[in-house]
């Protein structure tokens, strides 16, 4: 008989545990959606500014005061506690001038540009951490999730200039400035971190960062070599291919040209230095890349899970009732 008692309560939890956790799975459904947006800031590694040495990689070039805004939309679905989907849509600035670097040869070549895109981008989140009761108080309001996410995007790039940094903004890609045909549709590799706080399993706000490597070299219009004027399209075209001209010497009496850059510091530009047709332009061995860092905000969607209605209405009656679950997010 107390075999019998034994096998009976082993029954009734088993079937107990195996309840609680279908329920379980089935609140974690509930809050597998969010919705939200994107604010910050982007910024870009090309031909464009740059410190006193050649070009280097990733941030070690970038130029901080050069930092744009970025604001966007995105959705995410949970897929389980390790991986989610985002898609979004992201629209940015970036930017960038010769004027803002102390490389006597880029400061020489003045060149400027500005760039306003449009990003689509899909990408799977891998959770790297994640706390379901951060601080341990037993309550489970805030929940704390840090990932890392590789994906694939599609932008729009339109790059302009201005002539000599000032006036209106000129679109370079029709003026073909080094006889090159680019699109202004290309794809990119966002990849990048983030972290984000769940709090009372609605409210969710966090921190992206994203790196984007691209196949192009062209979002600020410059790769190669300096095109012969004599084939560009019209003088606006050659005077935007070649600023070299429209720099002030502040010390004529010099040689070569004390040039002042943004920041005030004079940088002298040898004459050796020439900007002329078939000479280096551009780097062409290194594509463009872009980054964007923002603040985020979504918000959860509760919804109901056609298992649990096809499976435990005839438990709770039309009208959902009991207890609240701790859900996992």
């Amino acid at each position: 008989m107390d075999t019998l008692r034994m096998r009976a309560r082993m029954i009734k939890g088993a079937l107990v545990l195996g309840l609680v956790t279908v329920l379980g799975a089935d609140v974690q459904a509930q809050y597998a959606w969010d919705i939200g947006f994107h604010l910050g800031g982007a910024n870009y590694l090309g031909e464009m500014g740059g410190k006193e040495k050649p070009r280097r990689d990733f941030i070690w070039d970038l130029k901080m005061n050069q930092t744009r805004w970025a604001i966007g939309g995105f959705a995410r679905r949970k897929i389980n506690r390790f991986l989610s989907i985002n898609g979004g849509l992201l629209y940015f600035r970036i930017q960038g001038a010769d004027a803002n670097s102390e490389n006597p040869a880029r400061v020489g070549r003045n060149l400027n540009f500005r760039n306003d895109m449009f990003e689509l981008y899909v990408r799977p989140e891998f959770t790297l951490f994640q706390d379901n009761d951060l601080g341990g108080h037993g309550r489970y309001r805030t929940d704390f999730r840090l990932f890392a996410y590789v994906g694939a995007a599609l932008y729009y790039s339109n790059p302009k200039a201005r002539l000599n940094g000032e006036g209106d903004f000129v679109p370079l890609r029709d003026l073909k400035t080094e006889m090159a045909d680019y699109s202004n549709l290309g794809v990119a590799i966002p990849a990048g971190m983030g972290f984000h706080f769940t709090i009372r399993r609605r409210h969710r706000i966090g921190w992206d960062f994203g790196w984007r490597t691209t196949f192009s070299d062209y979002i600020d219009d410059a790769s190669t070599t300096y095109a012969d004027p004599a084939l560009l399209q019209g003088q606006q075209a050659v005077d935007m291919a070649n600023q070299r001209p429209y720099l002030v010497d502040v010390d004529p009496g010099t040689p070569g040209d004390q040039v002042e850059t943004q920041n005030g510091t004079i940088v002298t530009v040898p004459n050796a230095i020439q900007y002329t047709k078939g000479l280096k332009r551009g780097d062409p061995t290194h594509n463009d890349s872009y980054l964007t860092m923002t603040f985020t905000y979504s918000y959860v969607l509760r919804g109901q899970s056609n298992f649990y209605h096809q499976r435990y209405n005839w438990m709770r009656g039309k009208k959902r009732i009991g207890r609240k679950s701790r859900a996992k997010f």
